[in-house]
This record gives C-alpha cells, structure tokens and sequence, in this order.
C-alpha cells in the first residue's frame, strides 16, 4: 500500500477510535467516580504517549473499565471529596506508570505469564458482569446507591415501576445500533450512534423527559500540571496500586499480544511496560486517570484497518480537537447512551466459549469459577487479589507434585518413554530409569528427590539408577544441596547413579560445588546414561 493510502487508512481507523474512545473515556471516568474530563484527557494522553513509545499498531491505551473499577475501589471512602479523590486519582495514575517504569528495567514482563488465564478469563467474566449491571441504572433512569452488583441489580428490579421509559428506549437503542455497526468494521459506528445521540437530544429534548445527559465539563482540568498532594496521601495510595498494575498489564499485553500473534507482529513484554508506563506518567501530567490498551478498542483499530501507530496519534488529535472546539455539543450527549457504550464493549467478555472449552478438556475450570466468584463476593479489588493468589498457589501446587515417571525402552530403540503410558516399552535390566515430572527446585527437592528414593528402593533386583533431570534447566542452592544429598544416600545403599538429560548450567553447577564426579555421571541423553551406568556395572551396553 503506498504512503498516502496508509496514512488515509490511519486517518480513518483514528477517527473510528476518537467516537470509539470519546463515551468509553465519559463512562469509565464516571464509573471511577470521577469527573468525564478526567477520562478524556487520560484517552488523549494514552494515545499520545503509547503512538509514540508503542510497538503494536493495534493498541490504544486510554482508559479501561477493570482499571476504572479498580480505582473506584481505591477511592470508594464516601469521607473524599471530589476534589480529595482526583488528586488521589492523580497519584495512583503516576505511581502506576512508575511501577511499570521500574518493571521494565528489572526485565519483569515475563511475569504477565504468571497469571493463569483461567484465572484471569474467571475475572473478567465476573469484572464484565459487575459493570454491566452498575449500567442498569443509567439504562433505566433509577439513582440506585451502593456498590454491591446484587443489591444494584435486585433494587433495579424492584424499582421496575419507576423507570425512565424514554431513557430506556434511547439506551437499548444505541445498545442496538453499536451491535449492528460492528458488522460494518469500516464505517466509525460508535462515532456515528454518539452523533444521532446528540442530535436527538437536541431536537427532542431529552432532558424534559427525564434522560440525564453527560453535563458541563471544565477545560482547566486538560491543562498539564501536578496536584497539590500531601505526602500521607503516597502510602494510603501505593499499597492499593499493585493491583491496579497488575490487571492493566494483564489486559494490556493479553490485547497486544493477541492482535500482533493475528498479524505476525513482533512485540516484547518488556517494552511494552515501557511504554504504558510512560503513557500512565503522561496521563498523571494531564491529571487524567489510569490507562491501558483494551480489548475492544484494540479490536476497533484492526477492524478499522489501521496500519501503524499513527492511527492512535490520529485518535489523540482529534479527541483533542473535539474537547477543545466540542465539549459543548458533547454535554448533551445522553447518560443511557454511555451505559450502552460500556455494555457493547464488555459483551465479549461474557462468551461463554472458554468456560465450554475448559470443561471439555477438564483443565482448571473450577479456578475460572472460583475467580468469578471471587468478584461477586469479595468485591473487585479483593476479587483481583483472589485472582492472583489462585494463579500462584495454581504454580506453586503444580511445581511442588511428586511425580515422578518410570521409564522404559521403546522397542529395543535409542528412545526412552513412560512404561504406564505406552506398553511396548520395556524396562532394562538391572537399571532403573526415573524422571521426575518437574523442574527441581527449593519447594519440592526434597520431596521429589524423595520419591526417587522410594521407587528406586522398589525396584530391589536394580543394581543401578537413572535419574533424567530433563525438566531441571538450573538449581538453586537448595535443590543443589538437596540432588548432593540424594546421590550420596543411594550410593551409601550401594546403588550406583547416572544422570541423563543434564543441562550445562547444572553440570557447571555441579563442578562449582565440589561434586565433580556427580557432573562426570552426568549424560545429554538417556540413552547414554545407561550405557554409561552398563560400563560402570560391567554390563551389556544394550542388556534389556
């Protein structure tokens, strides 16, 4: 495609993304609790900053609605004022960028791994759910107070009678509309509900009927600067933004991974907490809120055909222009049509496709139940840390297992396989050959290596041991001293040992401790471990 093509077709997925980006910002800032100029001028800077410091050509970093929800847990004191909690907003947004600022100098992006996607698909499930419901109220015209999603839905339900039929109607609406644009990815379908939104406010007056609108908001609040803070306000904020940064980098480099994988695009976790730390700094300068790049704007940037990160630059510019020349027009843009916005966004969040596919392959189900859960009954900030705590005790369970597999010969061959698994597998003679099923280290040596000693002491006619440390790529100090201490106690039964499948970095280890011999029964295969521990025990290279 030549230069000018190109660039049009930014321009044209930049202006998709500005009507996308322009209620998305109004309706996450309003569900943070904050005012909807807050929401723009985080969009605008997200954009900016990430255009130029991003990798992927689909990411839009402006605000998201977990983020959003988190904050409002950060900020749910009802004592705060509004003007307490956007200075607070402020200094959570700069300490978020920090933290991925700093974590991206520490090489810490391989940690988005570390949150099992059940888990986190588990969450956003329950996230999506819970923010959907809070739009109940703006669909129907209802003040509901309280933060529970039971009690908002139940006490929805329940006000049923007092509904607002003209809010309702204009909400489901521009719910339909949304649906409908998405089949048509070319045209800017959110930009064009959010226009006949206006315009019908406009000429049917609205707001005479009971249809709330998004109201003034105040230019000053875009200008660059830094908050006058109290410095007891940094500790009461810092121990709450763990969370926030964790599940804006797992939504983050979930979206940019998933669209670049798509396309064939290269990207690197590790930039890419560069650069949402810098566009969270960019965003706190404006003392806008915390932003990341979400799923559905991402997806409207690819659908839009966008082909560099110009489009998210094209985005931030007109947003700008708007907010500079337009907030006017945007006061009247009615409050049912921002919960329709946050609702169209979130529907994919409730395909039930990934549970189904959990339970056909019988894998980790019942932690995407118990994370949804989580949500629902713990709130969304307690949901998160339930989340992440599920994901490590997930890892730490599965290290620390005891398995450990007896193997065998595969038909007479070099190849070395599970006997339980595969029958035609035979054992060899007077050697035992195990693998233990884990990487070794201080959380399960011991008791792995354990189990080695067990079923080797089983196998009473073995004169000699195999032991295929395959899965352990490094040892730390424990599981060093631990494999010492196990190798000495086999050869005081007068059991002779052999190591197959040893990575350098353990052999150099082994030598670095002292245990030279240890790494000289050291093999890169286990084929050569047993003829190695046959030589050794005056057997036939091949006696099976």
């Amino acid at each position: 495609m030549s230069g000018a093509g190109a660039w049009g077709r930014d321009f044209g997925a930049g202006l998709a993304i500005a009507g996308l980006l322009l209620p998305e910002a109004v309706a996450y800032a309003g569900l943070a609790g904050l005012d909807p100029a807050r929401g723009l001028a985080a969009a605008i800077a997200g954009c900016f900053a990430y255009g130029l410091f991003g990798r992927s050509r689909f990411a839009i970093v402006a605000p998201t609605s977990s983020s959003a929800v988190i904050l409002a847990a950060i900020l749910a004191d009802p004592a705060l004022s509004v003007a307490e909690k956007s200075t607070l907003a402020v200094i959570a947004t700069g300490l978020v960028g920090l933290l991925f600022l700093g974590a991206s100098l520490l090489r810490l992006g391989a940690l988005a791994s570390f949150i099992a996607r059940p888990v986190l698909r588990g969450f956003a499930f329950a996230l999506a759910l819970s923010i959907i419901i809070r739009q109940l109220p703006l669909l129907t015209g209802v003040a509901v107070a309280g933060r529970d999603p039971f009690h908002i839905l139940g006490e929805t339900l329940r006000r049923a009678p007092e509904w607002n039929g003209s809010s309702l109607a204009v909400g489901v609406a521009a719910l339909a509309a949304l649906i409908v644009s998405r089949r048509f990815p070319r045209l800017p379908g959110a930009a064009l509900v959010l226009a006949a939104a206006i315009v019908a406010a406009m000429l049917f007056d609205l707001e005479a009927h009971g249809v709330a609108s998004v109201g003034r908001m105040d230019f000053v609040l875009l200008l660059p600067g830094l908050p006058d803070f109290a410095a007891a306000d940094l500790p009461q904020v810092a121990r709450l933004c763990l969370p926030l940064v964790l599940i804006l980098f797992a939504e983050s480099w979930g979206t940019v991974r998933s669209l670049s994988l798509r396309r064939g695009d290269a990207v690197d976790a590790d930039q890419e907490l560069r650069a949402l730390g810098l566009a969270n700094l960019a965003s706190a300068l404006m003392r806008g809120m915390p932003v990341g790049a979400g799923f559905s704007a991402g997806s409207a940037s690819e659908a839009a055909g966008a082909q560099s990160r110009f489009a998210a630059l094209f985005a931030a510019l007109l947003l700008a222009l708007l907010v500079g020349f337009g907030l006017e027009i945007v006061a009247r843009l009615p409050e049912p049509v921002l919960a329709a916005v946050v609702i169209a966004a979130l529907l994919h969040a409730l395909d039930p496709t990934p549970f189904v596919q959990l339970n056909r392959v019988d894998r980790d189900q019942y932690l995407a139940v118990i994370a949804a859960l989580g949500v629902f009954l713990a709130g969304i900030l307690n949901g998160m840390l339930i989340a992440i705590a599920l994901s490590f005790l997930l890892l730490v369970h599965r290290l620390s297992s005891r398995h450990v597999i007896l193997l065998g010969r595969l038909r007479g061959g070099h190849d070395f396989v599970d006997i339980d698994r595969h029958p035609d597998a035979a054992p060899v003679a007077d050697i035992v050959i195990l693998r233990p099923a884990q990487p070794l280290f201080f959380g399960n040596a011991d008791p792995v290596l354990g189990e080695v000693a067990r079923k080797a002491r089983l196998a009473v006619a073995a004169r000699g041991i195999v032991v295929s440390l395959e899965e352990t790529f490094d040892l730390d100090s424990t599981a060093l001293d631990a494999l010492q201490e196990f190798d000495a106690a086999m050869r005081r039964s007068g059991r002779d040992v052999v190591y197959a499948r040893v990575h350098d970095r353990v052999r150099d280890l082994l030598s670095a401790a002292g245990a030279v011999d240890m790494a000289a029964r050291g093999a890169f295969s286990v084929d050569d471990a047993v003829a190695l521990l046959s030589k050794r025990l005056g057997l036939g290279e091949n006696s099976v």
